[in-house]
Order: C-alpha cells, then sequence, then structure tokens
C-alpha cells in the first residue's frame, strides 16, 4: 500500500512559531503521555526529562520548542487551547516549579534542569528529542523526530514500516506529480477533483467540507488578526509588525466587524498593480507575524511559510474573482495540498533538512499551483507553475536571526506568495509540452540540494544573516 497524505496532513491548525520546532514537539510530547498510559506507567511517574538535540537545541529557544513540550506535557491541544491562555500556563510552571501532567497529576518540574539543550545531533533527523519518564521502579524512555510540518516519527518505527507512515488505499494512489498527472488524464478530472476522491475514501463529504472552511477560516482570521494588530514581536530582536501600518493606509474607510465583513470591504479598495503588490504582501506579512507571536495558524505546509498560500488564495478571492465562494476555497485547498505531499514524499517539507527551499519554496509551489487550477489552467500548467514556482527557490538557505521565525523569515511569505502568481501567470500562458523541466525533476533536485548544503544553512542559526546580523544589531 501507498503512503497516503491527506489535505488535512499537509494543512494543519495549531500555534506558531515553527511547525518542526514548536507543533512536532508539542505533538511529540502528547504521544509520549499516550505512551505512558498504554506501558501502565502514567500514575507512577515522579519526574519527567526532556532533551533537545540539534536543530532543535540550537534553534529551540527562539522557536519556543521548550515552551510547545511544556505545554504538549500539561495536555494542552495546539489546535483547541485558548492563546490567551498558552502565557499563563508557562508562567504557572514557572512559579511553582510544578506540571500539570495530562491535565491529570501534579508533579515537580524546573525548567532549567528538566529541559536540556544538546548541540550535538542525533543520526537519524536533525531533529530529535528524547523524553524520560522517572519512576520508584525505574525509568521510561522515548526518542522522536519532528520533520517537518508538524509530522513526528519513531525511528524503530519507520525502520520496520509499522505506524509512522499513513497506510491507506486512496482510489488514485500518488507519490509522484506524474503519476498525479496520468490520472487527470485517464480520468478526464481536474487535480482537485482526483485529491477529492481520495479524501472521500476516509471522510464523508460533510466531513470535508467541514474542514476544509474550518482551515479557510483560521487563515482567515489569521490574517485579519495580524492586520489589526500592532506593536513590537516577542523575542528580543524588536521586530515591529508592518502588518497594521500597511492594512491602515490601504482599508479605507468603509465599516466591518468581521473577517468576511472585511474581506469583501476589500474588494473595493484600489487594484492597481503597486496596491496589489501591497495587499499580497500584507496578507503574507499579517499571518506570519501572528505565528511570530505564538498565534494561531495553518501548517501550509509549516509554520514558517503559513503566509504564503492564505496570501495567493486571499489575492483571489478580493482582487482576481469578486465572485469566488466557498466552492474556489476548497478546490484551491485541495490542489495546494497534494502539491505539498508530493514534495514531501519525494524530498522534505522540514528546513532543517532541506532549508528554506523545503518551506517557502514549496508552499510558493503548492500556491502556484493551486491558483492555476482555479484561473483555468490544465492540470499539465498547474504542475508547470508549481515547478517553475520551485526552480526560483532551489538553494534558498535557512538562517534564522537569533533562532526566531521572524528575519529574514516573514519578509520571505511574502516574497513566496508573488513568486506563485508570477509562477501561475507564466503557466497560464505557456503550453506544456514546450516544459523543459518536470515537476518530478524539481523536486528531485530540491532534494539533492538539500542534501549537499552545508548544516550551517539548515536552521542551525551557524550561518548566514544568522551570523552577520545579531541581535545587539537590532
Amino acid at each position: 500500500m501507498n503512503e497516503c497524505i491527506s489535505v488535512f496532513d499537509m494543512l494543519k491548525i495549531g500555534v506558531g512559531p515553527s511547525s518542526s520546532h514548536t507543533l512536532g514537539p508539542w505533538r511529540g510530547a502528547e504521544r509520549f503521555l499516550k505512551e505512558l498510559h498504554e506501558e501502565g506507567i502514567f500514575n507512577n511517574v515522579i519526574r519527567i526529562k526532556v532533551d533537545l538535540y540539534g536543530s532543535l537545541s540550537l534553534t529551540g529557544k527562539g522557536h519556543a520548542t521548550d515552551l510547545a513540550v511544556m505545554l504538549g506535557l500539561s495536555g494542552a491541544d495546539p489546535e483547541y487551547v485558548p492563546i490567551d491562555s498558552i502565557a499563563s500556563i508557562i508562567e504557572d510552571i514557572k512559579q511553582t516549579h510544578q506540571l500539570f501532567l495530562g491535565s491529570m497529576k501534579v508533579i515537580p518540574f524546573t525548567i532549567d534542569t528538566d529541559i536540556v539543550f544538546n548541540k550535538n545531533f542525533l543520526p537519524f533527523h536533525s531533529n530529535g528529542f528524547m523524553f524520560t519518564a522517572y519512576t520508584d521502579a525505574g525509568e521510561y524512555e522515548s526518542t522522536f523526530y519532528s520533520i517537518g510540518g508538524g509530522f513526528v516519527v519513531k525511528e524503530e518505527l519507520v525502520a520496520s514500516g509499522e505506524k509512522e507512515m499513513i497506510k491507506c488505499a486512496f482510489p488514485f494512489p500518488i507519490d509522484k506529480a506524474d503519476e498525479l498527472l496520468q490520472y487527470t488524464i485517464t480520468e478526464n478530472k481536474k487535480i482537485s477533483e482526483i485529491v477529492y476522491e481520495n479524501e472521500k475514501s476516509i471522510r464523508t463529504e460533510e466531513e470535508i467540507d467541514k474542514e476544509l472552511m474550518r482551515v479557510w477560516n483560521t487563515m482567515l482570521e489569521c490574517m485579519y488578526t495580524g492586520c489589526h494588530t500592532e506593536g513590537i514581536l516577542p523575542g528580543g530582536l524588536n521586530v515591529r509588525r508592518r502588518a497594521f501600518d500597511m492594512h491602515s493606509k490601504m482599508i479605507g474607510e468603509l465599516p466591518y466587524n468581521n473577517p468576511w465583513e472585511w474581506l469583501r470591504v476589500i474588494r473595493k479598495t484600489e487594484v492597481k498593480f503597486r496596491q496589489i503588490l501591497k495587499w499580497v504582501s500584507c496578507f503574507a506579512l499579517a499571518v506570519n507575524e501572528v505565528n511570530a507571536a505564538l498565534g494561531r495558524v495553518v501548517t501550509a505546509p509549516t509554520n514558517g511559510s503559513a503566509g504564503v498560500i492564505p496570501a495567493v488564495l486571499m489575492y483571489y478571492m478580493v482582487i482576481e474573482n469578486h465572485d469566488a465562494d466557498e466552492s474556489h476555497i476548497k478546490q484551491f485547498l485541495m490542489v495546494a495540498g497534494e502539491i505539498g505531499s508530493i514534495f514531501k514524499k519525494g524530498a522534505t517539507i522540514s528546513a532543517a533538512m532541506g532549508g528554506c527551499q523545503a518551506e517557502i519554496g514549496v508552499s510558493s509551489a503548492m500556491a502556484a499551483a493551486a491558483l492555476c487550477e482555479l484561473m483555468g489552467g490544465t492540470p499539465a500548467q498547474c504542475l508547470m507553475a508549481a515547478e517553475i514556482a520551485m526552480e526560483h527557490h532551489l538553494g534558498m538557505t535557512c538562517d534564522p536571526i537569533g533562532g526566531l521565525v521572524q528575519i529574514p523569515c516573514i519578509e520571505r511569505n511574502t516574497m513566496g506568495a508573488i513568486k506563485a502568481i508570477n509562477a501561475a501567470e507564466l503557466a497560464l500562458e505557456t503550453d506544456p509540452k514546450n516544459a523543459k523541466v518536470p515537476l518530478d525533476k524539481v523536486v528531485d533536485t530540491m532534494w539533492k540540494t538539500a542534501q549537499d548544503m552545508n548544516n550551517k544553512y539548515k536552521e542551525t542559526s551557524e550561518g548566514g544573516l544568522a551570523v552577520t546580523v545579531n541581535n545587539a544589531d537590532c
């Protein structure tokens, strides 16, 4: 059976600032709690220690990895925990030196000694983390790896082929772009229609439609929040939020009271070329400023690249097609999710493994293909749009200053969104028969580039801007 990755695996709702460094360890902590129950030792636990390795250690503070594991161990769910409660949960642990394990029992927990940052890398993956539970009878250890996009695996299960890979029987199993294209030809369907058939094999149509709109509403709410929040981002770099100021200059005087009314008001604003650039950039900035402030976002395919897809879809809805409705939203998200899964299977969506090409590059490719379909592109043109977008992100490094998903990460989302729109337009004006670089080739190239890239440019903050620009300069 093939590895089946759902749209909702690629587009997860969670908390920022990083899918691999925040959401992944958070989910890992939840899985560790489950293991403790399955092993029958939860009630006997008297202490928990967390060891972070590699990239999780080197940039863990800036990515709130330490906070994420505490929240996960406390039983908070990143998809539903009230954002306003996060600070109080963490502050309570700090002040009392106690942790409410799984929301069921209190154990002693001192952050400085019970969370250990180990700079050495574990051989399986650069994002390794280990939990140790202590009981009167001994110790129980469990090691996890956050492989990007909020996906968490265990080495021994991957090696045995059990549990970690999502196995199912999609009617149209897809590992490569060529397979997807062939299905669209033989079935005479759009990419989104092929994806919908696959999703229907594991969920009802009602569930699919409801979840797709929940994803979009989270994205819309995130853009709305970012555009209406001013101030300085947390973390010490003193990065000023820019979406608020940009939005204030462009929105005009018409009243609105919620995100959907806001969307309709934007449709009435000026749409010259410069304004379009500003709006798309504003949407992307807004999402990633919310993400940097530990807000709720959708991995697309990661938190660090969460602004690209919402910005491009918003562009289509408020500038390109004022009649766009829920059907267009669902169509866009399904195409985007499928393109992302092809990159995950054939390469990586983890900056710690592949640099920023694996995050912004993949998100731009996802958005380009999705926009192309909404604009009337053929499946072949959609895949070409994805290829163009990724081709022009190849080799992009990940070098966050101070280990924070702020500089250059937030701005890169604006660039990825603009490139996605450009890639879609280029593909729409091109006969796919004349394409020289198929999408599968660029996926392979991205993975080879990732393997050749020096580790200091893979989310370690040991090279690039992270070294040439330091906190004092900010």
